[in-house]
């Protein structure tokens, strides 16, 4: 059996870093909650310029309020895309390093292009269960900024579920089962799956593997932000729930990765050109739909390192 990292002391989280110039001007833009159970967009906004202090903290509060934030027509360079992002926290880099944007490296490109030579360019079999970003790390994603660059005429929408909803919604049974309860999240958990099905994902050498151990979270998290509890499991990269035997913990996560993407839970993103959809890592998980093989669909996306999760 794997050895897990061991757990370490969560510091406080992280205040929101404003921008320090006064001077710049606000924008004029609006939030539209969508009829959906998470999610708003935001029109108006203009990411090419500066936020003030007062607009950055406005989207902060819908971000926490919505969980998800799509950016309607952005036509942000890669430059840009990382400076927002890093007005959110530390950026974290992807493990499969051959698919960062080049010169960018903060970007993992999530593409089923290929170069001239013939080999992809980017993750084109991202997110084909559904999970949280980066939960296999000791410091799981805080949230993940996806831009579109050139989308499918059909397919490729994202799916999100809302898991304070999945948790508040929870049978007693299966609340009382997992109270204190802590699973395994490891990255390699389907990667020979998904390796035999895309041959054209790389092997992981011996360092990558090292930097992706299996760590131990709890099954029930506590938002750093806002004191909401969610569901923090998944199909992807939750492996078994610790101190319980095997059979009783594969029963329990199926039932709860049944009731964590119930269809009352979710929201389903339809892309737009030049979308750049922020989602919240602590509250959701999320899947992708996936588009026909002929189709091109090419996106940039950023992570941001989030906190040490707490029950």
């Amino acid at each position: 059996m794997t050895a897990l990292a061991p757990p370490v002391a969560a510091p406080p989280p992280r205040p929101v870093a404003f921008a320090e110039d006064a001077d710049v001007p606000s924008q004029t833009f609006e939030i539209h909650a969508f009829d959906e159970p998470l999610g708003a967009e935001v029109l108006g906004l203009d990411l090419t310029r500066p936020l003030n202090a007062a607009d950055f903290a406005r989207l902060h509060r819908a971000h926490l309020d919505h969980h998800v934030l799509v950016f309607r027509d952005q036509r942000i360079t890669p430059a840009q895309h990382i400076a927002f992002s890093r007005r959110w926290g530390p950026l974290q880099i992807h493990v499969l390093r051959n698919f960062q944007l080049p010169g960018h490296p903060e970007i993992l490109q999530v593409s089923n292009l290929r170069d001239a030579q013939g080999q992809p360019i980017g993750l084109g079999d991202a997110g084909q269960y559904w999970h949280s970003d980066l939960s296999y790390k000791e410091r799981p994603s805080l949230g993940s900024l996806l831009h579109a660059q050139e989308l499918p005429a059909e397919g490729g929408d994202t799916l999100f579920a809302n898991q304070h909803l999945a948790y508040d919604g929870l049978p007693l049974a299966l609340k009382t089962a997992i109270v204190g309860r802590r699973a395994e999240h490891s990255y390699l958990a389907k990667y020979e799956e998904l390796r035999a099905r895309n041959p054209w994902r790389p092997k992981l050498t011996p360092a990558q593997i090292a930097e992706v151990k299996p760590v131990a979270q709890p099954v029930v998290r506590t938002h750093p932000e806002t004191g909401r509890r969610a569901l923090f499991v998944s199909e992807h990269f939750t492996t078994r729930i610790l101190d319980l035997p095997e059979d009783e913990s594969r029963d329990l996560l199926a039932q709860l990765f049944q009731h964590s993407s119930r269809e009352t839970l979710v929201y389903r993103h339809r892309w737009q050109a030049h979308d750049l959809v922020f989602w919240d890592n602590r509250s959701l998980l999320h899947l992708a739909t996936g588009c026909p093989d002929a189709m091109r669909r090419h996106l940039h996306r950023t992570t941001i390192e989030g906190d040490i999760p707490l029950p």
